[in-house]
């Protein structure tokens, strides 16, 4: 469907697209149609669905069809479908697919982290002057957005910032070795259930950018390569 579907607003600069659902309703039935007692939240969710599977306390499938929709409407190569199962809060098992380069990383809780069947581990860094980071700006960034000011913050710091567009391929990229660390404060639990399972079985740290401990629910993120880069980069950034 690349370049050839339709483009709608969400939101101001919030784009959804015909594939968007069409990529959803494909992954609804096959995981549904396996597990019919399981609940879905994905992005394109209605409110009914979305509030019943953030309350469950059982299994759920955790989907963002397409994360990266700007992406793929311009044809920029840097946009996943990204499926997780959660028990509760907990992750078991995740995916995160990029049919425009067929990488597929995959992680189940306990078993380790894999791109194409092959093992993968965060990088040794443990500076944020030898840290290519990334960050994942909400569709609208303000002036006084914690994203920006945490970018504006690791900018001096840090060897090089990144901005795929994508925070399921930016947390893939932290658990593969190619990116050090991601901040993101404005997320969903679609956008980084399947990613932080994968940095944390390839050796990464996942908390809240505070520090604090991760909440699948509400999405704030920071993702570190190794223990003391996270601790620095806690340090600076809320500095």
């Amino acid at each position: 469907m690349l370049g050839k579907v339709g483009v709608h607003e969400k939101g101001p600069a919030d784009l959804v697209t015909d594939a968007d659902f069409a990529a959803q309703n494909a992954i609804r039935q096959i995981v549904l149609g396996a597990f019919p007692g399981h609940v879905f939240l994905g992005e394109e969710s209605d409110a009914n669905e979305a509030a019943a599977a953030v309350e469950s306390t059982g299994f759920r499938w955790i989907v963002d069809p397409l994360d990266g929709t700007t992406n793929f409407v311009h044809g920029v190569p840097f946009f996943a479908s990204s499926i997780a199962l959660a028990r509760g809060k907990e992750v078991l098992c995740g995916t995160v697919y990029n049919p425009m380069v067929e990488e597929c990383y995959t992680a189940a809780l306990g078993e380790g982290a894999f791109l194409n069947g092959k093992p993968i581990r965060t990088s040794g860094v443990t500076d944020p002057a030898n840290a290519l980071a990334s960050v994942s700006f909400p569709t609208m960034t303000g002036h006084d957005s914690p994203d920006l000011i945490a970018f504006l913050k690791l900018i001096p710091h840090t060897q090089a910032i990144r901005r795929t567009g994508s925070t399921a391929i930016n947390l893939a990229y932290v658990a593969a070795g190619r990116f050090d660390l991601l901040t993101c404060y404005r997320a969903h639990a679609w956008d980084v259930a399947a990613g932080v399972l994968l940095v944390r079985e390839a050796g990464g740290i996942v908390s809240t950018p505070s520090g604090g401990p991760f909440d699948l629910d509400k999405g704030e993120t920071l993702a570190s390569a190794t223990q003391p880069l996270h601790d620095k980069v806690v340090q600076l950034i809320n500095g």
